[in-house]
């Protein structure tokens, strides 16, 4: 039985303080780490850095899992020096820098972003689904997420069974109340199963 004791953040390198995305993963993070869970980010600037800082305005504790390119990538945010995380772990590429952000927490947290960010959903979704069992809870932040899963519908191949992986929120109260909803059904069951004669 799946213990829920970290969220990863995901989304978007170039929002800035003041940006409502940058405000919804702040607070969001914050309350997620007042209730103690571990925030994972990819130690970047925007969603990245916004969860850190919301997660450390209360004491929390945040894992950046990072990238360091040897050659530039100007379209790849890098490590950011204001993203003042507890702990590094240094990734030795791109794909792995988000496998690992993937594999090392709990449930994943998505917010708007660019390809980057598709490609986190892309790779949590389809892990999911092919992980029946083990899958990581995926939520989906701002209502814009239903317009994209509609098209996905429309003009995809989806697999019976893909739309019950994620749950999409408008605000942090809503991704909050999700994620305490994942970690008491959780605290049911083993519960139902200690008291199973």
């Amino acid at each position: 039985m799946r213990e829920y004791k970290s969220i990863a953040f995901l989304g978007g390198a170039d929002f800035k303080p003041g940006d409502a995305t940058y405000t919804d993963a702040y607070l969001t993070a914050k309350q997620l780490a007042q209730m103690g869970l571990t925030i994972y980010n990819g130690g970047g600037p925007g969603v990245m850095r916004a969860s850190t800082e919301g997660a450390k305005s209360v004491g929390g504790k945040v894992i950046g899992v990072t990238y360091h390119p040897t050659a530039p990538h100007p379209h790849f945010e890098g490590r950011d020096p204001e993203n003042l995380f507890d702990e590094e772990i240094v990734a030795s590429d791109y794909f792995d820098r988000t496998k690992q952000l993937l594999v090392l927490s709990d449930i994943h947290i998505i917010f708007r972003g660019g390809t980057g960010t598709i490609s986190e959903f892309g790779m949590t979704w389809a892990s999911s689904r092919i992980r029946t069992g083990q899958e990581r809870p995926i939520i989906l932040f701002g209502g814009f997420w239903k317009t994209l899963i509609d098209d996905f519908r429309k003009y995809m191949y989806m697999r019976p069974g893909e739309f019950r992986l994620y749950k999409i929120v408008d605000s942090t109260d809503d991704a909050v109340k999700e994620v305490k909803r994942i970690i008491n059904s959780t605290e049911k069951r083993v519960t139902r199963q200690a008291e199973d004669p």
